[in-house]
């Protein structure tokens, strides 16, 4: 089963998560995430904007790799796989 990391910040928004280790049934991103937010009702509503797609404050890495699908969130997390969900840093 897939296993999820969330960077600690969201810890504060989210108890549950913390000092566990989250495992979700293999699928797409936006399974996934649907998956997440069963665990910590109001999680998708953090990550993901009004028309369902990733927040642009929010990226999402699947094992070393940069999820390209921002918007319809289709790309496959394996089953060994680990999603990494983590804020974006901006600034000048």
């Amino acid at each position: 089963m897939p296993t999820v990391k969330v960077t600690q910040n969201l810890y504060r928004f989210f108890p549950v998560l913390k000092d566990r280790t989250i495992t979700v049934p293999p699928g797409s991103v936006a399974e996934i995430l649907q998956a997440m937010n069963e665990i910590a009702p109001g999680f998708t509503d953090y990550i993901l904007d009004e028309q369902g797609a990733l927040r642009r404050h929010v990226n999402l890495c699947i094992n070393d790799y940069t999820v390209i699908d921002r918007d319809r969130l289709s790309d496959v997390v394996p089953d060994d796989g680990t999603l990494f969900i983590f804020q974006a840093l901006s600034g000048g």
